[in-house]
């Protein structure tokens, strides 16, 4: 029960999370020069988000979903929520921020951390087999 839980508040708090980072303005903020130094820095954060919003989400709901359903429906499931999430957040970013802006090699990105996330789930959690 308790590690249900866990999986549940830490895939809330990590969407509290992305959703802050991604639409706050860090704009005027000392960040450091670490990540300028990187080229395309900013999409290794996107896909590592994502492939974390990923595994959060689909620890979160499992136990739930699959006695009910196969794992295929489920992992197919939290992929779709995951790209569409990602691609909300770059539209809010497009119409309602200052700052910053929607970018769609940022919705690539978003959508390729997720894609990573559920091959991860599927070797490496689940041992392999067919998604058809």
């Amino acid at each position: 029960m308790l590690k249900k839980l866990f999986y549940k508040v830490l895939f809330i708090s990590w969407m509290v999370f992305v959703t802050f980072s991604s639409l706050f303005s860090f704009e005027g903020m000392k960040m450091g020069s670490f990540a300028l130094r990187i080229p395309h820095f900013d999409k290794l954060v996107h896909i590592v988000f994502y492939l974390v919003m990923f595994l959060t989400a689909f620890f979160a709901i499992k136990d739930y979903f699959l006695p009910r359903l196969k794992l295929r429906t489920v992992l197919w499931g939290v992929l779709t929520f995951t790209i569409i999430y990602g691609m909300i957040i770059e539209v809010l970013q497009y119409t309602f921020t200052v700052n910053r802006e929607g970018d769609i090699m940022d919705a690539l990105a978003n959508s390729m951390g997720a894609i990573v996330g559920l091959m991860l789930v599927k070797r490496l959690i689940y041992k392999g087999g067919s998604l058809k």
